[in-house]
């Protein structure tokens, strides 16, 4: 069983349970779906939140160990270093070829880029997360 949300072009929100999402499709498309308010025939699925319930572990927090360790080293990373975004490659070069040493940085390089950077002795380390701003 499954429950949709549903909508009707009057706007009446209402929900309704089918056997499957197929039994939905089948309905939806013979044109047997009708407003539980108002009976209109124009019905579509409306916009629905899944539902949680407070037994489950809180998916913000570090589950595992290895999960908490990458949580410590994204802390670190982000205490230390500036991140440059997608000109990683060039700001790095730009720090290997300068006499001032420079706060760490980090950023985004594609696979040409980072295996460059290494060819020239730049060292370079993949990151196992990237920055919050592209995070879903």
């Amino acid at each position: 069983m499954i429950r949709y949300a549903l909508k009707c072009s009057e706007g009446h929100d209402f929900d309704s349970w089918f056997q499957s999402a197929q039994a939905y499709d089948s309905l939806a498309e013979a044109g047997r779906l009708t407003c539980a308010i108002c009976g209109d025939a124009d019905v579509s699925k409306a916009l629905m939140a899944p539902k949680v319930t407070s037994d489950l572990p809180s998916l913000a927090e570090p589950a595992s160990e290895v999960e908490q360790k990458v949580a410590a080293l994204r802390a670190k990373v982000e205490a230390e270093a500036t991140y440059v975004g997608g000109r990683f490659a060039e700001e790095a070069r730009a720090i290997h070829a300068s006499d001032n040493p420079s706060k760490p940085i980090w950023g985004e390089a594609n696979l040409t880029e980072a295996k460059s950077l290494l060819e020239d002795g730049i060292p370079v380390a993949p990151l196992p997360f990237g920055p919050k701003s592209k995070a879903n």
